[in-house]
């Protein structure tokens, strides 16, 4: 009990340790990003279930409750976290200088990467990963000590801060977006597969069908 407590309170430090540099570098190691990405999301939930057993079954009864409401719920969110970043797109290349800069660089994470490639890792690892760290153990532990507000705000800003290492002021700003909302849609709903889903398909939609840069 006690080695799975002191993992659970390690496995942020080790998020940021992973994410920091790989945003920074764009790369892990001999990885380019989106492996080093998936190597990352993997082995953090790996560990998360690990560090908290209960979430495996907590997982699996998300997954037989009213599974096409969250299908539904997730793409319909998606497209409406879609819509925020568009209008938010356009208004911030209108308000800052630096904003098309800076959401171009975002999309130069995809380097020479096939569009395969990224779709897969997104579809299988990178959308449905992040969620069940992120929101399915990290923000689900920290709202059961802290409280649902408290809980999800600072799930949220540590999400967004874990992408300061990338020196993009658009893309911790996206990510501190993305975390408030998937963390609410993750506390009104307690779907940890909801969201997954949700993530999923607007990381689909942002970086391969419909690119904002």
């Amino acid at each position: 009990m006690r080695v799975r407590g002191r993992l659970a309170a390690l496995l942020p430090v080790l998020a940021a340790f992973l994410f920091g540099p790989l945003l920074a570098w764009r790369r892990l190691g001999p990885l380019d990003f989106w492996w080093g990405m998936s190597f990352s999301v993997a082995a953090l939930v790996m560990l998360s279930f690990l560090a908290d057993r209960s979430q495996r079954t907590s997982l699996l009864e998300d997954l037989k409750e009213g599974l096409a409401r969250k299908i539904a719920w997730g793409v319909l969110s998606a497209l409406v976290l879609y819509g925020v970043f568009w209008v938010g797109n356009a208004a911030s290349r209108a308000v800052l200088a630096s904003a098309g800069k800076e959401i171009g660089a975002v999309y130069g994470f995809k380097h020479d990467a096939s569009v395969f490639r990224v779709g897969l890792l997104i579809i299988f690892i990178i959308g449905p990963g992040e969620e069940l760290f992120w929101r399915g153990f990290l923000q689900r532990l920290w709202q059961k000590r802290l409280g649902l507000p408290a809980g999800w705000l600072l799930a949220s800003g540590f999400y967004a801060v874990v992408h300061a290492g990338s020196g993009n002021l658009m893309l911790v700003l996206s990510a501190l977006v993305c975390g408030l909302f998937w963390g609410a849609l993750y506390s009104r709903f307690r779907s940890t597969v909801l969201v997954a889903i949700s993530h999923t398909i607007w990381d689909i939609l942002i970086f391969i069908l419909f690119p904002l840069g």
